[in-house]
């Protein structure tokens, strides 16, 4: 029998692959969805619980809500959160069928007049959101929001109706985009990776790969971060780096750099894991609840995108 004052638990073993410590940091402070996420990816989890855990997040109109997207509070749906909520579908391959379905129909009714999603929909009027996210009366057509769930759907090769016009948009857009900034230029990756007419997919990446490098959207040198300057509206030391454009090998986006590019990102990448074991996020923390719930979806996201390009993680 333990002395009194004396701890009945087991030493916490050492820290030591960034796999190990960054279990011990989700198990602490994650959400039930990331958990099961992690879980899933690492863990030889089953898609079952994410999908569970998953639900809790939609409402009957189809959409999600209950700041799945945690810079959205409330519950009202959100073209935010239904991207996020297909990330996940998509990720443990059950971005299909009749809940796939619904999520169309509510698609469509938010779309815009020329078929697209706007950021926010002006439901979220009234509960607290970033102040850097506005919602206005009549929003208008946003690529940052339509080009991830038009990709991902095709990426699914689901057909519906909504994504004729979703897709001609987003097309549109990419094509006409001249000055942008790091977020917008994701969406348009995140629709060019999946997107079905691939000679004109590859034609149009290449165009923005010159346009990030021009516009130098990237850093390339990692360890000189202090000279990069972060683009108009970013918070301060919101940089973003090859890996976040090119999140795997086969992205069209790793064309844009070189390898000595790309591993100069990734060695950073790694050297981001904090003593906690989680990645930290850089873009603006307006509230201390946002950060505790992003901070686990940016250590899975690192994972993945280090284990994608074969580097070790334990």
């Amino acid at each position: 029998m333990p002395e009194p004052g004396a701890s009945v638990l087991p030493p916490t073993p050492p820290a030591h692959s960034p796999l190990f410590r960054a279990e011990q940091f989700v198990w602490l402070t994650a959400r039930v969805l990331e958990q099961r996420l992690f879980a899933y990816h690492f863990l030889n989890g089953a898609a079952d619980p994410v999908e569970t855990a998953l639900d809790a997040y939609r409402n009957e109109d189809g959409g999600y809500g209950h700041a799945l997207e945690p810079d959205l509070r409330g519950p009202v749906s959100q073209p935010l959160h239904v991207g996020h909520a297909l990330h996940v579908l998509d990720a443990v391959e059950r971005c299909g069928g009749q809940r796939v379905d619904r999520v169309c129909r509510y698609l469509t009714s938010v779309s815009t007049p020329d078929g697209a999603l706007p950021a926010v929909h002006t439901g979220q009027r009234g509960y607290p959101t970033a102040p850097f996210i506005p919602v206005v009366d009549d929003p208008p057509s946003s690529l940052l929001a339509t080009g991830p769930v038009v990709g991902l759907l095709h990426r699914n090769e689901v057909w519906h109706a909504w994504l004729f016009r979703a897709t001609d948009f987003c097309w549109q857009a990419v094509e006409s985009l001249e000055k942008s900034h790091p977020y917008e230029i994701e969406a348009a990756v995140a629709f060019l990776d999946s997107a079905p007419d691939r000679p004109r997919a590859e034609a149009a990446a290449d165009r923005l790969g010159r346009l990030v490098r021009d516009q130098r959207l990237a850093v390339l040198e990692p360890d000189n971060l202090d000279s990069c300057a972060v683009p108009t509206g970013y918070a301060q030391g919101e940089h973003h780096f090859p890996h976040d454009y090119a999140r795997r090998p086969r992205s069209l986006a790793r064309a844009w750099f070189t390898d000595d590019e790309m591993s100069r990102s990734l060695d950073h990448l790694v050297g981001e894991q904090q003593e906690d074991g989680g990645w930290p996020v850089r873009w603006r923390q307006w509230t201390p609840g946002i950060l505790l719930e992003a901070r686990p979806m940016a250590t899975i996201q690192a994972l993945r995108t280090l284990r994608a390009y074969g580097r070790h993680i334990g």
